[in-house]
């Protein structure tokens, strides 16, 4: 699957999404969304993805935000209906069951922040700028960003930056817990996929489960500490945890196989 506005490539198993409007600043529109959602429910099942890099195309924007274009003259009733729908494809991402980096290399403003935020792991060129300035055009975020700006960097800091709508630099992005990782500008990739290769390295059930727990910490319908007594012992009954066991008493790398 591929489309104008979402490149797609692959190698060794990582998965590289670039959205590609740099004349809207890559803008999140309804084909955008289209190719997000049909990538993530085609690869839902597939666990030979080890890992998904996504980025923006160009030097100067991640993602800058949604095409107001699109909803600005929607009713109450359709503009629920979209960001539902938005809400819903974010989820897709941040349910994944392989890591996904956000390799932002420039603005990551309204849906852009929503959508590093669904990512997994964030990666920032020092020149990005993140921002949720819905409230300068009388609106809320649409797309999770109430939400997890306050999961991310706490309730003061996340009040703060959606009520004034102010952008924040990758360095204070980084010191406040947005970002794991700041980089020269430019090497957003390279340092995802470092980050990438260093995960694949691990058990893959396990993290599969990792993500999947950590999720669970947020989803007001479930006991976490539940699914991790299950999740402990379903991991620790494969095979993957006889060869890290093995591996550990023999001094050895282990060789894992999703299994």
């Amino acid at each position: 699957m591929n489309s104008s506005v979402l490149l797609i490539e692959q190698k060794d198993g990582i998965f590289y999404l670039t959205i590609n409007r740099p004349d809207a600043l890559n803008a999140l529109n309804k084909d955008v969304f289209d190719a997000l959602e049909q990538f993530f429910k085609e690869k839902k099942e597939d666990f030979g993805v080890k890992g998904v890099i996504i980025t923006g195309s160009g030097t100067k924007a991640f993602v800058a935000g949604a095409d107001i274009k699109e909803f600005i003259h929607l009713d109450a009733v359709a503009g629920a209906a979209l960001s539902k729908r938005g809400q819903d494809i974010f989820f897709m991402i941040e349910n994944f069951h392989a890591p996904v980096v956000a390799a932002v290399n420039g603005f990551a403003l309204g849906g852009g922040c929503e959508l590093t935020m669904a990512c997994h792991l964030r990666i920032a060129g020092e020149h990005a700028r993140f921002g949720q300035p819905e409230v300068n055009l009388g609106l809320v975020p649409g797309y999770g960003g109430s939400q997890r700006l306050v999961q991310n960097i706490g309730k003061t800091r996340a009040l703060k930056m959606l009520l004034t709508g102010d952008m924040i630099t990758s360095a204070q992005a980084l010191d406040w817990g947005l970002v794991n990782e700041v980089v020269p500008s430019g090497e957003e990739i390279v340092a995802s996929e470092a980050l990438l290769n260093k995960i694949t390295t691990k058990g893959p059930l396990a993290i599969q489960k990792t993500i999947s727990l950590v999720n669970d910490y947020f989803n007001k319908t479930v006991d976490g500490f539940e699914s991790e007594y299950k999740d402990f012992g379903y991991t620790l009954g494969s095979e993957d945890a006889k060869e890290g066991a093995a591996a550990f008493i023999e001094k050895r790398k282990p060789s894992f196989k999703g299994k």
